[in-house]
Order: C-alpha cells, then sequence, then structure tokens
C-alpha cells in the first residue's frame, strides 16, 4: 500500500473506532459521569470534610486530578479491549489481518480510538468536577501529554488482553483483578507520604502511581516522584507494550482461526 492508501486505512478504521462509541452514548460516556460524581460525593464532600487537607491543599482539590485520570484510564482501556475482541470474535478481524494493511498502521488505529474515547471521558468527568472544586492549572502542556500518554498506554493493554481472551469473562479478568487494584493503589485518594517507608517502596513498582502523581502535577504543582522519572517509566511500558503488540499481530496468535 502507498502512504496515501494506508492513511485512507487509518482514517476508516479511526473513524469506525469512534462512531462506534459515540453510537451507544449511553454506555461508554454517560456511566464515567456518573461514578464520578457518586465519588466526588461520598470521598470527596462528606470524607473530604472529615479529612481537611492532604499535602497543603483542599482534599477534594487532591481528588479530582486521580479522578480524572482513572476515568481516561478505564474509558481508554475498555474501548480498545471491547471492540478488538468484537472483531475477533466476529472473525471481522481476520479480514482486515490478510488484507494489504501494514500492522502498524492497524495498531495505531485502534490506539487512536481509545484516545479519543479517553480524553472525551476525562473533558466530561472534568466538566463535572467543576461542580465540587475550583480546578487550578499548573501546566497544562504535562496535563496534555500525561492524559495522551496514559490513553495511550491502557490503549494497548486493552488490546493485548483482547488478544489473549478467549472468552467475554476473560475480557473483565484483568480490569477487575489487575486494572482495579493498581487504580485504587496508585495515589488517586491519597499521597504515599502516608504510608510506612516500606510499602511506599512497594507501591514505586505501581505504574499508574507516576502517571496520578505526574497528572496531580499538572494540575496542583505537587507530585510524590519525580516528574521525570514519570514520564521515563510511562514511555518505557509504552514502548515495551507497543513492541509485543506488534509481534502478536503480526504472529496473530489467536485471532485467525
Amino acid at each position: 500500500m502507498n502512504p496515501l492508501q494506508q492513511l485512507i486505512a487509518f482514517v476508516t478504521i479511526v473513524t469506525k473506532e469512534i462512531t462506534r462509541f459515540l453510537r451507544i452514548w449511553q454506555q461508554t460516556l454517560v456511566p464515567p459521569a456518573i461514578s464520578t460524581l457518586l465519588y466526588f460525593v461520598i470521598f470527596g464532600s462528606l470524607i473530604g470534610k472529615r479529612i481537611g487537607q492532604m499535602d497543603g491543599f483542599d482534599y477534594m482539590d487532591f481528588l479530582v486530578p486521580g479522578l480524572i485520570l482513572m476515568s481516561v484510564i478505564n474509558a481508554s482501556y475498555q474501548n480498545v479491549v471491547g471492540s478488538f475482541f468484537g472483531a475477533k470474535w466476529g472473525k471481522s478481524i481476520e479480514e482486515l489481518l490478510v488484507s494489504p494493511t501494514p500492522i502498524v498502521i492497524i495498531l495505531l488505529a485502534y490506539i487512536t480510538g481509545g484516545v479519543a474515547r479517553g480524553a472525551l471521558v476525562g473533558l466530561i468527568v472534568t466538566g463535572v468536577s467543576l461542580f465540587f472544586s475550583d480546578l487550578q492549572i499548573h501546566s497544562l502542556a504535562v496535563l496534555f501529554s500525561i492524559v495522551m500518554l496514559t490513553a495511550i498506554l491502557f490503549s494497548l493493554c486493552g488490546l493485548m488482553n483482547a488478544i489473549f481472551a478467549k472468552t467475554f469473562d476473560d475480557v473483565s479478568i484483568i480490569p477487575t483483578f489487575v486494572l482495579l487494584p493498581l487504580t485504587y493503589l496508585g495515589g488517586v485518594f491519597y499521597s504515599i507520604h502516608l504510608l510506612p517507608d516500606f510499602w511506599q517502596q512497594v507501591s514505586m513498582a505501581n505504574p499508574i502511581l507516576y502517571m496520578v502523581n505526574a497528572f496531580r502535577f499538572g494540575f496542583l504543582g505537587i507530585s510524590d516522584v519525580s516528574l521525570f522519572v514519570s514520564y521515563g517509566m510511562i514511555l518505557f511500558f509504552i514502548t515495551c507494550l507497543f513492541i509485543a503488540s506488534l509481534y502478536l499481530l503480526a504472529r496473530s496468535r489467536g485471532l485467525r482461526a
């Protein structure tokens, strides 16, 4: 395929992905806003008043960045794992893999679809948060870059889950037993400085910790870990998962009958 044909293939897949989640917006865009609203009411308004401040900021202001990024993580992951596994289950992915479309174009298109949904959900949740907190932006560049990188990373995670999944039950295993615990233990609701030294070191093995803290730095200018370390860890995981995804797609393991 020449570059123009590759571009057409890329735009076609991306358009399909975006149209798919916009068509069922009641299932893809509304639930994150409602669940985040409940987090704000319960953890922010009720429990937050008892906590007071966290790292020198009102607890509600401290909580907002983590909840926004948590919604981005879930949305980008769910978009790719649901779409790709649906195509795999319906055997339509076989037609795509045997087409002249390069594997990297297919991968980039699915990632873009996941990023689009993650970013849109992030904007919606940010709008909801304005009813509970006067958001202050410390660095717009950090906010934008972390959202994009996080959405890319978890789009790749969703793709790999979809490749290995054999049933619809397999699709829910990773979000339930891996993604959810890592998110809750990733500094969304607290500063790791509250933990004993041993558990602070254990928390450093959680990749979500770096994303949440870097994103919080974009709003509040504070972070439990170095901003450069956060970017380094995120880029490292993206590189590893991107290479692994290309390999799995090229081998077509579990994708073709």
